[in-house]
């Protein structure tokens, strides 16, 4: 469904948003409402092509590279979510467990860039540890400390954001410098689904990958 934002065919002056926080914390609910408002958009983005296209960016590899696009992009800005962890953890958790096996194989499985991303915040996970309510915490933290950490006295450039804030849109207004339209933060894939990003057909929204094949992002965007 195309926006209904007055303000869809302007894109502002900032070169990229980022959201850099974990998946399960409303990353495709932001990045769907970020459609509606007329930006471009990509949940994931693995080519160079991606990158160039989306205006808004979020999980891997954001989560893990920010600082490298924070460097690439220097007018880049850049959302942290935040997602009670009571919440995020049997979402997480039924993620993790569906994906092991795809992100621990050394004979394919997902793409390299996703496994390497992955690995750098939650490891080489054991299906014991996931059931470990603190290990599961201890991977949330610490990726949200680094974050904090590396933006810290960047508010011009750092947002971090209650999903279920009403007044979102006016906040992510004041980061980019943007007008955008007031509308409710949507929720989707609750209950364990994970496909509404993969469903979606709108004319904003970028494909993560050419033709199904993913780039070495350290070969192009980041030598």
């Amino acid at each position: 469904m195309a926006s209904n934002n007055p303000q869809s065919s302007q894109q502002p002056s900032v070169e990229k948003l980022f959201v850099v926080s974990l998946p399960r914390t409303a990353t495709t609910s932001f990045c769907l409402a970020m459609l509606e408002q007329g930006f471009t958009v990509a949940h994931t983005a693995y080519t160079q092509e991606t990158f160039a296209r989306a205006k808004v960016i979020a999980d891997t590899p954001v989560f893990s590279d920010y600082a490298r696009l924070d460097r690439l992009y220097p007018d880049a800005r850049f959302v942290y979510l935040e997602r009670n962890p009571d919440e995020w953890l049997p979402s997480i958790r039924q993620l993790l467990l569906r994906m092991q096996k795809n992100l621990q194989r050394q004979d394919g499985g997902f793409n390299p860039i996703l496994k390497r991303c992955y690995g750098e915040v939650f490891g080489q996970y054991s299906e014991a540890e996931l059931s470990q309510d603190q290990y599961l915490l201890d991977c949330y933290y610490q990726h949200q400390q680094q974050v904090v950490s590396y933006f810290a006295e960047r508010d011009q450039d750092f947002l971090r954001l209650q999903a279920n804030d009403p007044l979102w849109w006016q906040s992510v207004a004041t980061l980019i410098d943007h007008p955008m339209t007031p509308a409710p933060f949507p929720h989707v894939n609750k209950g364990g689904k994970v496909t509404k990003w993969n469903d979606l057909k709108h004319p904003l929204k970028i494909d993560s990958t050419r033709n199904g094949r993913s780039e070495d992002l350290f070969k192009t965007l980041y030598r």
